[in-house]
Order: structure tokens, then C-alpha cells, then sequence
């Protein structure tokens, strides 16, 4: 993996792929390539790091070429190098780029080689280019050379495939990797992603799992995974080129943090009614859904893991829900026992999450009936493999680092807790409560985003570090998770996360003048408790950086720095917490001078398990 960009035109098409590479670099890549047909051969130029040094390689030594196929390459198999990165070229007649990984790779190298085919590279790429190179050994046609091919892959991927010879066709398929194609005028482009695309369409097909795809200047023409011709829908997407554009920001990531409100203001936007939430808000038979299930089960990974967890907390406290929570990564091979009239509940930013999908998918073999996936992406793998559907609107997130579309899954599931907990226990006060709450979020959230300046002077007490702890109690514990993943994401500083009370039980004997303590203190039932932690760190001669309800007495020595919180409901304190952790990392960060946006060996969207 990483990112994919070919277009097949009647203009060169090298300014377009390289545009796209540039807006596939959010989702993380340690090399770019790219390579074009033209008069009967193949030109390509590679290049280890960012996509700029591509393109001073082809500005000292120009190529052109009316189709062409580009790639940002995440290193899976084979280091980062020259020779590992994408496409990869058979014969010097035939070209791939692919995301995705190839599970069968090291029989098939065997194979090929056997049969004289010199590999490269370390990739597990290089077999698909040498096996459709090998199928073209009996047909001229591409088309049936790359569908014979993939018959033989285990695995996952998203192919963009173009031959020397055949100058007038580019071929696509896709198996749990995406790949959508945008349709322009005269001229058809394929991408992982429509942001790379948006500089030249707004109207794009969603490839289907299994489907293959032949363009020219024509027309697309695809088929099924059974070999039948199909027409997909054609969307009109809704997004604009400069909408992921950093804007007055210096990184996507601080923009991200300050387009908190206006998010959580459109995940809220037209889901009510009378200040009433509607069951239709998660599709047209939500109601009758929600009337059969006894209890959720939420998949995640990362980040939404982290708001899967939050919400257990509610749909258990407010609700009586019974709720589990599971990384996705691991229920799958965990072998589980699953009631039937249990709710599925997915998370992803993306929609593409491998090993969310994979749940997801197991979970439906295991006879789960019912699923429901909170999401940013239309047209997701996980939104058209879901019975109900929770867009969280947030708008394109480009930084590595999730922060809005974090903010706005918790509001989403604040959304599923109503919706689910009336049919439990939830009384309508407190439904009615957490509606009038959600309302005034937008608000509050602006509120918090004041503490920016504080929070830039506090971050410079890490500016030497290299471990920091967090601590939380109840729903704050996965807020607190959730900033240190934060924190070690961009600043690559080692960060954990405790409960508060388990302080005794191991992390104390790690605390001293070294070790920066960030706690999480809403004015809960549990502030006093974690008081007392707060006391067993100072005493000990930790730093404690505090953030702390506004109308608590307490107030900075010599040990604590505090800094004062908006005062909020219990129910939505998670929200607004999890927001200066997310600006206290990105401070750290640019103190410490890292590449905030892309950090180093961590992909955007994990397509691959």
C-alpha cells in the first residue's frame, strides 16, 4: 500500500498523476513512483521520500504520456528503496502499481522464476507484473492476461495495469483495497482515494469487491467478480479541490483540531426533529433494527477503538445496554461467541479498515443479523457491507493523527446511545438532557480551542522528554488513551495510559522529575479518587499537568500545573477533554520538529491487515 493515481487521456497525463500523488501523502508513504506509455514503451522514474523529489526527477528529465499509473509506496515487503518502490515493470512491457498485500507472493516468485523471470525487488508486487507479463505469453489481450492473473493471487489488492503495446487502455480491479474511478471528459482516471482526483472530476464510480475494469478515452467498462458486465452508479461528489487545502494553517492536523465545532455541528445537522433524535438518522428501517437487538458488540481499531470504548461506558451506565468492545484485529481469529440478536457496530474513519471489514465479516458468518457502522467516507467498503449507517460528516481528515473525525464518531455514538438506550433504560430526562448537551458541544468546544496559547507555553515541558504517562478514570480512561496515542503518533514520544487506580499496581515506580503526568480531571464522581492519584504522583516528585473543571478550587504549586476546563455535563466531558491532548500533542510535535502531518511509518487509512 499506498496511494494509487492513473488516468488514461487525451492530454499527458503526468501533471494530473503527480497532483494526485500530492494529495494521497496524508495517508503516509516513504516512496513515489511513476510510469507512462508512449511510441510502444514504458518510461518510469522512482524515487525514495516524498513525492517532490519525483517531481524534481522528472523536471530535470521529462517524460510524458497519454496513460499512465503513480503510486505512493507504505513499506509492507522490502524496505524503503528505490528498487522496492512502484510501479513495477515485466519485460519492459508491461506496468503495476498495487496496494494491497499478496498472501501466496513467495510460491509465486518460485514459480516464476522457474520459468526465468528476473525479480528486482523485495515487494510481493513484482509477482502480479511477471505473471500477467507470463499470461500475455498467450493472449494479447490485457484484459484476460490481468483477470487470469488475479485468479492466482491470495490476498488483497487494488491494481492500475497499463502494457507498452497497448497505448489506448488502462486497466483497474480491486479486491479488499479501494479503488474508485473518475470520469472526466474524454478521459477516465482511478485513484485509492477522490481526494486525488478532485482537481480534475467530481463524478466518480465505486469500484465493487471483486470487479475489473477496462478504460479508454471511450468509456469504462466493467464486470463483476463472476466475469458479468455491470454498470455502477455514477456519484457526484459533493467536495471541492481546496477543501483539502491547509488554508491559513500550518499543518493539516491544526486545522483539523479548530474544524471541531463546525464537524460536530453537521454530524448533528438534520437528525433531529422537535430536538427529538430520528431512528431514520441511521437508515430508513433503523427502528426496526434497534426493536430486536439485546445487545452491541463494537470493532474498531486505533483511534475508533478508543471511542468504541467511551461508549461502552455510556450504553452500560445510562442505558443498561450490555456492550463489548473488541479490536477488530483480534476477534477474528479469537474464535468468538456472538448472539444473533446482537447490533454490530463498526468504526472507521476511513471505511476501509482491513481488519475492521474482516470483523465485520466474521461476525456475519458467526450469524450476527443486524450491523451498523459509524463512518466519514460514503461509499466505503464498511458503509455498503453495513445494514445501518452513521456518516459522521466530518469532511476530509488529512492528518495521519485522527482528530475531528474522533470527536465526531463520540457524537455519533452519544446519537446510537439515545437511539438504542430509549428501548432500555435510558429515561427520557436524561435523553433530553444529553440532546440539549450535543446542541451546546459546537460552543464549548470553541471555548477549549482558547486554551491554544497556554497549551503551545506548557507543551515546551516535553521538549526533552522521551516518556510521558496519562491517566483517566472511567469514560476518561479512553480519553486519556487516546492522548497518548496522540502524543507517540506525531512526537514519537513513548506515551501510556493508566487508570488512574491502578497507579499502585506498577506505573508509580516509574514516576520522577522525568516523567511528565497528564491527567484527565472532570468534576465527576470520581474526582476525589483521582485526587488522591494526583497527591501519590506529586508526592513522588512527578510533573503533573492537570485540565480540571473550571469550578474546582484547586490551583498550581510547584509539582501541578492546572489548567482549567469549561465547566460540562458528565455526559459529554469526554468530547471536550479529548481536545487540549490533541493540541498538546501537536505543540510537542512541532517543538520537536517532526513531520506532523505524515509521521514516520504510519499510514491514514490501514487497507491491509
Amino acid at each position: 500500500m499506498c496511494g494509487i493515481v492513473a488516468g488514461i487521456a487525451q492530454r499527458n497525463v503526468v501533471p494530473i498523476l503527480i497532483e494526485g500523488l500530492k494529495r494521497l501523502e496524508y495517508r503516509g508513504y516513504d516512496s513515489a513512483g511513476l510510469a507512462v506509455v508512449n511510441q510502444g514503451e514504458i518510461f518510469r522514474k522512482r524515487e525514495l521520500g516524498k513525492v517532490k523529489g519525483l517531481e524534481a526527477l522528472i523536471a530535470s528529465d521529462p517524460i510524458a504520456g497519454n496513460v499512465g499509473i503513480a503510486h505512493t509506496r507504505w513499506a509492507t515487503h522490502g524496505k524503503p528503496s528505490t528498487q522496492n518502490a512502484h510501479p513495477h515493470v515485466s519485460k519492459d512491457k508491461v506496468a503495476v502499481v498495487h496496494n494491497g498485500i499478496i498472501e501466496n507472493h513467495d510460491h509465486l516468485r518460485t514459480v516464476l522464476q522457474q520459468d526465468g523471470y528476473v525479480f528486482t525487488s523485495e515487494t510481493d508486487t513484482e509477482v502480479i507484473v511477471h505473471k500477467i507479463a507470463q499470461e500475455l505469453q498467450s493472449t494479447d489481450d490485457l484484459l484476460a492476461a490481468v483477470k487470469s492473473t488475479i485468479a492466482t493471487l491470495q490476498g488483497a489488492y487494488a491494481l492500475g495495469v497499463v502494457h507498452a503495446d497497448q497505448p489506448d487502455v488502462l486497466i483497474a480491479c480491486r479486491k479488499g483495497s479501494p479503488l474508485v474511478i473518475g470520469i472526466g471528459i474524454g478521459e477516465y482516471f482511478i485513484a485509492s482515494d477522490i481526494a486525488a482526483l478532485l482537481p480534475v472530476t467530481q463524478r466518480f464510480i465505486f469500484l465493487e469487491d471483486g470487479d475489473m475494469a477496462e478504460l479508454t478515452i471511450n468509456g469504462a467498462s466493467i464486470q463483476d467478480e463472476h466475469g458479468k458486465r455491470v454498470v455502477r452508479p455514477v456519484i457526484e461528489s459533493q467536495l471541492k479541490a481546496d477543501s483539502v487545502d491547509k488554508g491559513k494553517y500550518r499543518h493539516y492536523m491544526l486545522k483539523e483540531i479548530y474544524e471541531q465545532a463546525w464537524a460536530v455541528s453537521e454530524t448533528l445537522e438534520g437528525r433531529f426533529v422537535n430536538n427529538k433524535l430520528q431512528d431514520t438518522a441511521f437508515g430508513h428501517n433503523a427502528a426496526e433494527v434497534f426493536d430486536q437487538i439485546k445487545s452491541v458488540l463494537i470493532l474498531a481499531c486505533g483511534t475508533s477503538y478508543h471511542s468504541g470504548l467511551v461508549a461502552r461506558y455510556w450504553l452500560e451506565k445510562y442505558a443498561r445496554v450490555p456492550c463489548s468492545i473488541e479490536v477488530a484485529s483480534e476477534f477474528r481469529y479469537r474464535n468468538p461467541v456472538i448472539s444473533p440478536d446482537t447490533l454490530v457496530v463498526t468504526i472507521s474513519q476511513s471505511g476501509e479498515t482491513a481488519d475492521t471489514l474482516a470483523a465485520l465479516q466474521e461476525a456475519k458468518k458467526l450469524g450476527v443479523k443486524h450491523s451498523l457502522v459509524i463512518c466519514n467516507v460514503p461509499e466505503s467498503s464498511l458503509v455498503r457491507e453495513s445494514d445501518l449507517v452513521m456518516m459522521t460528516r466530518a469532511g476530509p481528515e488529512i492528518g495521519v493523527a485522527s482528530t475531528k473525525a474522533f470527536t465526531t464518531q463520540l457524537v455519533a455514538l452519544q446519537m446510537l446511545l439515545i437511539a438504542v438506550g430509549r428501548r432500555f433504560e435510558l429515561s427520557r430526562e436524561m435523553e433530553d438532557n444529553i440532546v440539549s448537551e450535543l446542541f451546546g458541544l459546537p460552543g464549548n468546544i470553541e471555548k477549549v480551542l482558547k486554551l491554544d496559547e497556554t497549551i503551545e507555553v506548557l507543551s515546551q515541558r516535553f521538549a526533552d522528554k522521551h516518556n510521558a504517562l496519562f491517566l483517566g478514570r472511567g469514560t476518561h480512561y479512553p480519553i486519556a488513551m487516546e492522548g497518548a496515542l496522540k502524543l507517540k503518533e506525531i512526537s514519537y514520544i513513548h506515551a501510556e495510559a493508566y487508570p488512574a487506580g491502578e497507579l499502585k499496581h506498577g506505573p508509580l515506580a516509574l514516576i520522577d522529575a522525568e516523567m511528565p503526568v497528564v491527567t484527565v480531571a472532570p468534576n465527576n464522581n470520581l474526582l476525589e479518587k483521582l485526587k488522591s492519584n494526583i497527591q501519590e504522583v506529586s508526592a513522588r516528585g512527578g510533573q503533573l499537568i492537570v485540565f480540571m473543571d473550571e469550578e474546582l478550587a484547586e490551583s498550581s504549586d510547584e509539582n501541578v500545573q492546572i489548567i482549567k476546563m469549561p465547566s460540562v455535563a458528565n455526559i459529554i466531558s469526554p468530547i471536550i477533554y479529548t481536545i487540549p491532548l490533541q493540541l498538546l500533542s501537536y505543540h510537542v510535535a512541532v517543538l520537536k520538529g517532526t513531520d506532523v502531518d505524515q509521521p514516520r511509518n504510519l499510514a491514514k487509512s490501514v487497507t491491509v491487515e
